[in-house]
Order: C-alpha cells, then sequence, then structure tokens
C-alpha cells in the first residue's frame, strides 16, 4: 500500500465533494436497502461527517499513531448505532465503487489493490476495537 498514491487519490476525489458522498450512499443503499434505516432522513450533515473521516484516514494513513486511535474511536461509535461486522463489507464495495467513479481514467489496479488494503485495515482496527472493548 503506497500512502502517497491514496493521497493524490483523495485529493483527485475529494475535490468533487459532497458528490463523492452523496454518490457513495446511493451506491450502498442500492446494495443494501436494509442499512437505510441506520442513517437519518435528511443526509446533508452525514454527508459531511463522511467526508470529514474519509479526510482524517486518508491525511493519517502513513502515521499509526494517529490513525489507529482514530480508528478505535470510530470503530466504538459505529457499534453505538448498531453496526456490525457484517456491515464492513458493503461499504468497502461502496467506497471502492465511488473511488473509481470519481478517479476517472485515473482509476487503475494498482489504486483498487492499494485502497483495497487500506479499507481492510481501517475494517479490522475498527471491528477489534468492538471486541475488546
Amino acid at each position: 500500500m503506497d500512502p502517497q498514491k491514496l493521497k493524490d487519490n483523495f485529493a483527485l476525489v475529494g475535490a468533487n465533494g459532497i458528490e463523492v458522498a452523496e454518490y457513495f450512499y446511493a451506491d450502498l443503499f442500492a446494495r443494501e436497502p436494509g442499512l437505510r434505516p441506520m442513517f437519518p432522513v435528511a443526509m446533508a450533515k452525514q454527508h459531511e461527517v463522511l467526508l470529514a473521516a474519509l479526510a482524517q484516514i486518508v491525511s493519517s494513513v502513513d502515521d499509526p499513531d494517529t490513525l489507529v486511535p482514530f480508528l478505535r474511536d470510530l470503530g466504538r461509535h459505529h457499534h453505538g448505532f448498531g453496526v456490525t461486522g457484517d456491515h464492513y463489507a458493503p461499504v468497502g464495495a461502496s467506497l471502492l465503487a465511488t473511488l473509481a467513479y470519481f478517479s476517472g481514467p485515473e482509476w487503475n489496479e494498482d489504486l483498487e489493490r492499494d485502497w483495497t488494503a487500506a479499507y481492510g485495515l481501517v475494517a479490522k482496527v475498527m471491528t477489534e476495537a468492538v471486541a475488546v472493548s
């Protein structure tokens, strides 16, 4: 996993602003309609929260001392909303679909592999935080 490639790609994707979050949630709810009730009816604030969390994760992807505590807190917080380990796979699939869409022609197998590895780490730390708390 190349942290700089992730940061550069997220800068490209993030330039699309709130559209990224809107696309992500539309994809997620299409994949897993049963997840929709876990979220507020009005999603504007949720869109901002998602983008802020992604920005924090990407900015500290090469700093485990910052990243791991943030992910542990995020995992515990999500667990409080009813998130289970089974939810991480569709979220990851929607994240990858969103990144691919907004990356356009920049998306390739290397980026997909790096993002898959990064998300795998995120999901692992978040789920383990709940298991040990």
